[in-house]
């Protein structure tokens, strides 16, 4: 008698479940990261609104998420690779005891959860200083079911097109983070139109060590975000965390070479610009290339982003804070050098054009590229005008002139910024009930 070979079950892995905790942690703290980053960037009279529009992603990114989000992006596959159904509505079927793999399914389901946030977050810095604050809470949740969640489940969920049927490779969010919030921060700022000012005033940032602090932050949480990514406590989730270190590196090193060569000054803003570049080419190729290969995806996406930011000026687009030059430019450059640098060794099969792969993987990443980029583009455009003509989309030039901190939230970042950006003369400040109260305590 011939026993019948026992079909493996899943498993709860404790190490991996562990890991994965840790990792989402780091992840979502990217946000609050993200915050500092782009509010140390702008004016002292819209820092409060900067951080304000990170902060309150998080709450509608998530309530969106448990509704059907997460079911469109990762539930069983409904329309030929394009999104998943509603059999995970209300997060149904994510109890304690169901499994993805070897993790807790409401864990990964959390993890996938702060990809999403900080993707919408991201947007905000292309329309910083002229947004209006009520729009942007209805454009958040409509965007992530439009845009973000029909891509994340091309590129991740059970037979999105891009991952199965393309065989495009992006590890841990160079499509569906990088690539979406940067062509949808493109669509946006054509949208709203360039600041007052724009090309005439200078908008320096107003605090560069906020700036720095946020930087640092990202890059901390950005190892759970690529290394989080291998689902698993491994050698793969080693590799991706030492390629997102190499390149952040490189990318700051070869952002200061561009700026030092070009200006003669490296600065403290190019040095934190330079390392989110890095990182963000890293993203998708991190568990794709070798060590070497995220040396050079860190460096060309240092140097090149460095050139890209001032193509704003050129082409007459205002990216506020620089979403397009960074995140769209280097999320390209870390998804098609896939297709020269990706080696066998992390990827288990695929290979680049390099080692010996051919050009169809280079082909085939161009494609999921450029689907993804005019898929955000288009959706967001149409989206952004459809909320320009029911609610508007942008600030009175009131409010722009005046700052969105006191105009919009009736609070300040400083004291003594309350005027002198842009009120009028002998104004009273605005005070809001929670500073009374706090000023009395």
């Amino acid at each position: 008698m011939t026993l019948a070979a026992s079909t493996p079950q899943p498993h709860l892995d404790t190490g991996d479940t562990a890991w994965l905790l840790a990792a989402t942690a780091l992840v979502l703290l990217m946000t609050p990261g993200l915050a500092l980053f782009y509010g140390g960037m702008v004016r002292t009279k819209s820092v409060l609104n900067m951080l304000m529009m990170s902060f309150v992603s998080i709450a509608l990114v998530t309530v969106v998420w448990l509704v059907c989000g997460y079911s469109l992006a990762f539930g069983g596959d409904v329309a030929d690779g394009l999104i998943g159904g509603l059999d995970h509505a209300g997060m149904a079927g994510v109890g304690p005891g169901s499994l993805h793999g070897t993790v807790p399914t409401a864990l990964f389901a959390t993890f996938q959860l702060t990809f999403a946030i900080i993707t919408a977050a991201l947007i905000s810095g292309a329309i910083a200083d002229r947004a209006k604050f009520g729009a942007w809470l209805v454009f958040v949740p409509v965007w992530t079911l439009l845009v973000y969640v029909p891509v994340a489940h091309w590129v991740w969920g059970p037979g999105g097109w891009i991952a199965h049927g393309l065989g495009a490779l992006d590890f841990a969010g160079g499509l569906p983070v990088e690539i979406t919030s940067g062509a949808s921060g493109l669509a946006l700022c054509l949208v709203l139109g360039p600041r007052l000012g724009f090309k005439k005033d200078a908008m320096r940032p107003h605090n560069l060590p906020m700036v720095m602090l946020g930087a640092g932050l990202l890059w901390f949480g950005w190892f759970g975000f690529n290394a989080g990514s291998a689902m698993g406590a491994d050698g793969l989730a080693a590799a991706a965390f030492l390629n997102t270190l190499a390149a952040g590196c490189t990318g700051l090193l070869g952002w200061l070479l561009v700026e030092h060569r070009r200006d003669g000054h490296p600065t403290t803003l190019g040095a934190a610009s330079g390392a989110v570049a890095g990182l963000v080419a890293i993203t998708p190729s991190c568990g794709t290339v070798s060590l070497i290969g995220a040396l050079v995806v860190g460096l060309a996406a240092g140097a090149v982003c460095s050139y890209a930011v001032s193509w704003k000026f050129k082409l007459n687009y205002d990216d506020s804070l620089d979403v397009v030059g960074v995140h769209l430019v280097g999320g390209i450059i870390g998804t098609l050098l896939i297709g020269l640098f990706a080696v066998r060794a992390m990827t288990g099969g695929a290979e680049g054009l390099l080692y010996g792969g051919g050009l169809a993987p280079l082909g085939r990443q161009l494609l999921a590229v450029a689907a993804v980029a005019v898929y955000a583009f288009s959706m967001t455009y149409g989206l952004g005008r459809l909320l320009d003509r029911v609610t508007g989309l942008r600030a009175s030039e009131e409010q722009e002139h005046t700052g969105l901190d006191l105009t919009v939230h009736a609070e300040t970042a400083y004291d003594h910024g309350v005027l002198g950006h842009g009120a009028p003369a002998g104004a009273s400040p605005v005070v809001s009930s929670a500073q009374k109260v706090r000023s009395q305590a």
